[in-house]
């Protein structure tokens, strides 16, 4: 199987890059479940740009800069920003049905967000997400040159290394075909990682089962450096329900007037930052946290209903909808809330083209740390970086494709000549169940050194019975998943424990204050991990 472009993950990254090559390559796209199976899918609240006349790219530069923390890279944000104007236009092209105003200049209706100071979200009512995803995922399939591979995970790189060559390059990688349980080769002169965030290695979050950290974890096996993984966003307002799994109720309820309410109908966001509801995500998670934990409460309240029922009806009919199944009526009732595991603001290193540690291999979206989030992601800014990074990407591809008429090298077919039929797997059960819980009990919204101790003892032993495992028995998409996620969840408590100070979403409680200057946490397997620099990681992007 040799495609020019081969990408892992079918979210709005991953076909932003392949129906930008796809004019001119032969693009592969590898999806563990359907095309639109993914986070991209589940996004409700929109993409950030500056439309209206009041607004500009310095300002939304601005408000991304203040929400990291301090912790962006200048370089990346400007890039990002500078490119979101351009890359709204390319879904406009492809027929992207955001909702219109006719009453405003730019003719779109714009909606706030937490740590925005004015509307800049564009969107497709409360479904932006499913609206874009459904449209692309239609072009690619349509598309002859790009052929889709649904049911097929991403297994492992074949990268240099693995292959006893010189240099540091990437050849493509081994894929589960899950519909057989037989292993494919595929090879590529480029690969992208597009296989979005981890979400799942928390017992409670808002991501679908795709989100394993698949991605970072092969890059991370194959000798690139992972960069900022103790960033993890909790979102503050998911459904709390007992039979509502991972709804998410988009920020934008509070960006139309929505209100956080205790069970007696009190506000309490005022007491904790002057922007109350609309203050970014990081404060807002911990406050609602704080005030759980202080009153022994399941839960606090989302209001509302004080709008006009049309008016929810028009801007929030999947969100209407979902509740209404719940029997929740958001037209004359709060809804229960809490905070849950959203987004990964760190990831696999790359340049502002996507480009990774190894020649060929790209990581786009959630999978890949620019620096654009820095300490914590302004809200939508993850779908802007999905259609900026994955253009992106394949404009350096493209540009590359004359100079880099390298080689591809005969690869070794999958080998389980030494492995058998699995007779345990409760281990895996049990293993999954075990790493999200104490995941989410010792490494999550509020920290201290002693449950980060506990968490890196217990993964290590995890681990070994994992590694064990793998090296035994046939492999399935669970074992993979909980292979990835352990991996993950390593890399999110090492960088936790490096971080000697609380900044945006990394809150500790032995070390409570932020240090005056603040640094990238980068983790690397060739010279052990450690805290790298912030001239290292200026270093880093000069010599791509």
């Amino acid at each position: 199987m040799e495609f020019d472009v081969l990408i892992a993950g079918s979210g709005l990254a991953g076909l932003s890059a392949a129906l930008s090559l796809a004019e001119s390559r032969r693009v592969a796209v590898l999806t563990k479940r359907g095309a639109t199976d993914g986070a991209s899918d589940w996004a409700q609240g929109g993409i950030a740009v500056s439309l209206d006349a009041s607004d500009s790219a310095e300002r939304h530069m601005e408000d991304t800069c203040a929400a990291g923390c301090a912790l962006c890279d200048a370089a990346a944000v400007r890039f990002v920003i500078e490119h979101s104007r351009s890359a709204v236009e390319w879904l406009m092209a492809r027929g992207a049905p955001f909702t219109r105003d006719a009453q405003a200049a730019s003719g779109f209706h714009l909606t706030r967000e937490g740590g925005h100071r004015q509307r800049r979200i564009l969107h497709a009512a409360d479904a932006t997400g499913h609206a874009v995803m459904t449209l692309l995922a239609e072009q690619a399939q349509a598309h002859p040159n790009i052929t889709l591979f649904d049911a097929h995970f991403a297994i492992d790189l074949i990268h240099s290394a693995r292959l006893g060559l010189s240099g540091q390059r990437c050849y493509g990688l081994y894929a589960l075909d899950m519909r057989t349980g037989s292993v494919r080769t595929f090879r590529a002169r480029h690969t992208i990682l597009a296989t979005g965030g981890a979400g799942k290695a928390y017992l409670y979050t808002t991501n679908p089962d795709t989100a394993t950290g698949d991605g970072m974890a092969m890059a991370w096996r194959a000798g690139c450096r992972i960069a900022n993984m103790e960033f993890i966003q909790f979102h503050p307002t998911c459904l709390y329900h007992p039979y509502a799994k991972s709804f998410l109720i988009s920020e934008a309820v509070r960006g139309e007037g929505g209100v956080l309410k205790l069970p007696d109908g009190a506000r309490f966001m005022p007491a904790y930052d002057a922007r109350a509801e609309l203050a970014p995500r990081d404060i807002v998670a911990r406050a609602i946290d704080f005030e759980i934990k202080k009153r022994g409460m399941d839960c606090v309240y989302l209001d509302i209903h004080h709008r006009p029922a049309e008016f929810l009806r028009a801007h929030f009919p999947t969100i209407l909808a979902r509740c209404l199944e719940f029997g929740i009526d958001i037209t004359r009732e709060p809804i229960p809330v809490v905070p849950a595991a959203h987004y990964a603001c760190g990831g696999v290193v790359t340049d502002v083209y996507g480009r990774a540690d190894l020649a060929g291999l790209y990581a786009i979206g959630e999978t890949a740390c620019t620096g654009l989030h820095g300490a914590n992601r302004l809200a939508s800014n993850s779908l802007l970086e999905c259609v900026v990074m994955g253009r992106a990407a394949a404009q350096a591809i493209l540009a590359a494709s004359e100079k880099e008429r390298h080689e591809i090298p005969a690869l070794p077919a999958w080998d389980e000549s030494r492995v058998t039929d699995s007779d345990e797997e409760v281990v895996i059960t049990h293993n999954w169940d075990e790493l999200r819980r104490l995941m989410w009990n010792y490494v999550g919204i509020v920290r201290t050194d002693k449950r980060l101790a506990r968490a890196a003892h217990r993964i290590v032993r995890l681990r070994e019975e994992i590694d064990e495992y793998y090296a035994h028995f046939r492999i399935s998409r669970d074992l993979l998943e909980l292979r990835n996620l352990v991996d993950v969840a390593s890399l999110i408590v090492e960088s936790a424990r490096f971080r000697h100070e609380s900044r945006g979403l990394h809150f500790n409680r032995d070390w409570p204050e932020m240090q005056p200057k603040g640094l990238p946490t980068i983790l690397s397997r060739a010279f052990s991990s450690r805290v790298t620099t912030g001239a290292s990681a200026k270093r880093h992007r000069e010599n791509h």
